[in-house]
């Protein structure tokens, strides 16, 4: 498995034969360079109805004739702009030929508005993605919650990303103690410094991912975090 990180909360992951995409907010992004008509996907992953997060997922998924994976409500949305959507919900997984996608419990806001009219998007959530016997938990843009540490004893986690940009979701602080919970064996900082109220020095959340032993990676925008 191949993570690279695309900048926000966006997470392009491979293995030799496929490739899924997380939350791609590209053409928004402005710290973002790359052009969504690069993204070559098997399927795309939505872990909620915001718009930082649906990004780019409408033009990914017509030209790459792939699909959307995302809760049941959100799925609606995405069958009106004409796209094939495939539910999933709260604490269920599905099988695919790419792997195995489980969505578990984020808290947080979710819904978009369009046409002046706010739509219910469903409950937001975490992703817990399965690729070549690889586990990636993408944590969306969740506030610190008790039961993570159920599901770091509940999965064995390969690499988890976590925000760490406060004001939306959890900050650094948070972050930490979330990651002492989920215990995985290595870690991502995600959906910091896109914008003005999210500014965060990810170097203190590593020297503090340090200071209690955990493996906190800071991936720049394009690279990439290859496991054997």
């Amino acid at each position: 498995m191949n993570i690279t990180f695309l900048g926000h909360a966006c997470l392009l992951v491979k293995t030799q034969e496929h490739a899924v995409i997380i939350d791609p907010f590209l053409s928004g992004n402005p710290l973002c360079s790359i052009d969504p008509k690069a993204i070559k996907v098997d399927a795309i992953l939505i872990t909620h109805g915001h718009l930082d997060h649906i990004g780019d997922s409408i033009q990914i998924a017509k030209q790459n004739n792939c699909p959307i994976i995302c809760n049941p409500e959100l799925t609606h949305y995405f069958e009106k702009h004409q796209v094939a959507a495939i539910p999933v919900g709260i604490g269920g997984k599905r099988q695919f030929d790419f792997g195995e996608v489980k969505l578990v419990q984020a808290f947080h806001g979710s819904g978009i508005e369009e046409n002046g009219v706010l739509l219910n998007t469903g409950s937001p959530a975490g992703i817990l993605l399965t690729m070549n016997n690889k586990t990636l938990y993408h944590a969306g843009d969740t506030g610190l919650f008790g039961d993570m540490r159920m599901i770091g004893e509940l999965h064995a986690i390969d690499v988890c990303a976590l925000p760490i940009g406060d004001c939306f979701t959890m900050g650094i602080d948070d972050a930490i103690v979330a990651a002492k919970w989920i215990q995985a064996n290595k870690y991502l900082p995600l959906h910091y410094n896109t914008f003005e109220a999210i500014q965060q020095d990810p170097h203190i959340w590593q020297q503090k991912m340090i200071h209690e032993r955990l493996d906190g990676i800071i991936l720049p925008i394009g690279e990439t975090l290859a496991l054997s």
